[in-house]
Order: structure tokens, then sequence, then C-alpha cells
């Protein structure tokens, strides 16, 4: 079934954006685990909608109930399921265009692939309010890796032609930052997580400047997992880069992952490429360089684990768009009402770390 991912955890998502609610199940988490609500409610809120000018005008608390799976605070090992009730939906927005297929949504495919049973509002089951319960999923995972000193982080790469710094190993790289655990742990709470502070008001003016003519913009997220001991992940269909980007590309709207250096290696010789090694001063085997994101044969090496996810421009836009009648069986030109994000970049960020939390404890 496309809604249930996982091997030694299992994840179940249903619902739509205007259904009563959205939800998970989830199945493997071994019974004990401490919860933490206070946690887990924060990582919801960075993903929320309505919270700030940069995003879509639609106020949802994300508040959700968990049904089973938790007793006096712990994990009991059984499956968890956690649902989110929507509660505050303009579905007449949807009713007048419902036969016009909008560019860049999955109209069309859902259409075809449901015949026509497919509920339509917002996106139904193909919308990014989906990714709400993959981060209260990943919340979880997420505490119990940085209780085992595991911790996940990112920050905005880029939004539209706007470059931040990058992630790196070593702070001696031009337009870099080392990445650190306490830089990590402040990304996470940074209302707009970005490592030049020069980049942040370039961004939000590009975001602002889209909105204002009705277009959408989209951006480059990178992801920093530390301490994420050598030997994690298996080689071919198992391995840490399959499984992430199979999390990865389950996310709306993204459409492109890569590790380390990522494309970029491709301009580089052999010699500059490989990762060299040596002990450190902890008789500790690291290497110089990662270009390789921490991962050699699928699995882990020990260094930290590096990748970018590229997130498209919100499709829907305020701007006329050619598209097509389905009831009609005519060419129209669609012009898109109801409330939507410019960019939906800063709102991705908590469900890309999930993504890396989740598929890192499956692989655990």
């Amino acid at each position: 079934m496309s809604g249930t991912w996982g091997n030694k955890i299992k994840l179940s998502i249903f619902g739509e954006s205007h259904g009563v609610g959205i939800g998970i199940v989830i199945d493997g988490l071994e019974p004990g685990l401490k919860i933490d609500m206070d946690y887990i409610k924060n990582q919801m809120k960075r993903r929320a909608p309505g919270l700030n000018k940069f995003s879509t005008s639609r106020k949802e608390a994300d508040e959700f109930e968990i049904m089973s799976g938790i007793f006096n605070g712990k994990t009991t090992g059984t499956p968890l399921c956690a649902v989110i009730y929507n509660k505050n939906t303009h579905s007449k927005d949807y009713e007048k265009t419902k036969n016009l297929m909008r560019p860049g949504h999955a109209d069309y495919t859902g259409y075809v692939k449901y015949r026509g049973f497919n509920d339509y509002r917002g996106g139904g089951h193909f919308s990014g309010r989906l990714t709400a319960p993959i981060v209260f999923a990943g919340a979880i995972c997420k505490k119990v890796l940085e209780d085992k000193n595991i911790v996940i982080g990112s920050h905005i790469k880029s939004i539209g032609n706007v470059e931040d710094y990058s992630f790196s190993l070593h702070n001696g790289r031009k337009n870099s930052v080392l990445v650190t655990k306490e830089l990590l742990n402040k990304l996470n709470y940074d209302e707009f997580p970005v490592l030049n502070n020069g980049a942040e008001q370039k961004m939000k003016n590009t975001i602002l400047k889209v909105k204002e003519e009705g277009d959408s913009a989209g951006g480059i997220i990178e992801v920093s997992a530390l301490n994420l001991p050598a030997g994690v992940g298996n080689p071919f269909f198992d391995s840490i880069e399959s499984t992430l980007s199979h999390l990865l590309f389950s996310i709306p709207a993204v459409k492109g992952v890569e590790f380390g250096a990522g494309f970029d290696i491709t301009r580089m010789m052999g010699s500059e490429a490989n990762d060299e090694y040596y002990i450190n001063e902890d008789k500790v085997i690291n290497t110089y360089s990662n270009n390789n994101g921490g991962i050699l044969g699928g699995i882990s090496d020990g260094m930290p684990l590096i990748f970018r996810t590229a997130i498209k421009p919100t499709p829907s836009i305020a701007k006329m768009q050619k598209t097509v009648n389905i009831e009609k069986n005519e060419n129209e030109i669609l012009k898109i009402q109801g409330r939507h994000d410019p960019c939906i970049v800063l709102r991705a960020l908590p469900v890309i770390e999930s993504a890396a939390a989740i598929a890192i404890m499956d692989l655990l």
C-alpha cells in the first residue's frame, strides 16, 4: 500500500486535507520509550500553518490526540496511533474549480488513479497537510536519537537564487560553517534558520516579492545528523541513501536529493573527491573532507551525515494558468482561489528532519 512505509518501524498515514482529520499509526516502537509531549508539540509548531506572513493564512494548531500505544508517558510496544483534527477548512474554495486540473498538483494523476472518487478539496490525500503526521512520528524518533546523542538539524540552503552558506566538516572552507551539535540545536529553535545572517533578509524579501506578484518560490534544505556511529546501513537496496531517499521523495514538493558534495562531486578529480583518513587525538578514525556525506557503500562512516533536498515552488499561485476542464473536455483558464504558501521551504524544514530521524531509527 502506498500509505505504508518501513521495515523495523512501520508507518501508515491516513486522512485528507479537508476531511475530519489526518493521522498516523506507528508500529515497531520498542516498549518503554519515554515520550516528551512538549518536544513533540514544539516540532509540530515549526510545521504548522498560519504562524507568519511567509506562510498560508490557514491557521491550524496541529494539536494531536493519541489514541493508543502510550501509557503513563511511555510507549507500550503496541501500535501508536495519533490523530490531528482539521478545524479551519474552506472547502467551498475548491467546489467551483473541482473540474479544473491545477497545474503542478496531483489533481489529474489522482483523478486517473482513483477514477474520480478521490477527495479533491485542498489536494485531499495528496496534500502537504499529510506531512503533519510525519512530523509527529519524526519528533518521537528525533527525541529518541537525541537521547543516544545523535542530533539532527537543518537550515535553509537557498530560496530562489539567494544562497546561504553550507555545512562543513572543517570551517576552513569558503562560504561554509563548521557543523556542531550546538549549531544544530540552535537551528532547531531559530524562526528562520540560516547560517549566514546576511542571507536571511534577502530570502524573506524574495518570498514577499513573489507573494505580492501572486507567484511562489522554491528552495533547498540542507540537513545534518551528527554522531551517527560508523556501520549503520546496508549495501545496495537498504543503504542509508536509498532508505532516506524513499522517505524524502514521499514528501510532496520534494524534487531532488543529494548527499555530501552531491552533483558537484562530478567536477572533482578522484584525488579531490576521496575523503582521506586520519586518526584523531581520541584515537578515532576520521576523514579530512566529507564529500561522500558520511556514507560509503551505503553504510555510515562516522562522519556527519549531510544531505540536501530540493523543494519546488508552491504550485497553487494566484496568476492565471492554462488548464483543462475534465467534465467538459475543454481547454480553460484557471485562477486559483484560497489560502496558500508563497514558499513552503520554511515549513518543510521539520518535515525533512523528521524523514531523516525516522529513516535512521529504522536502520538502527
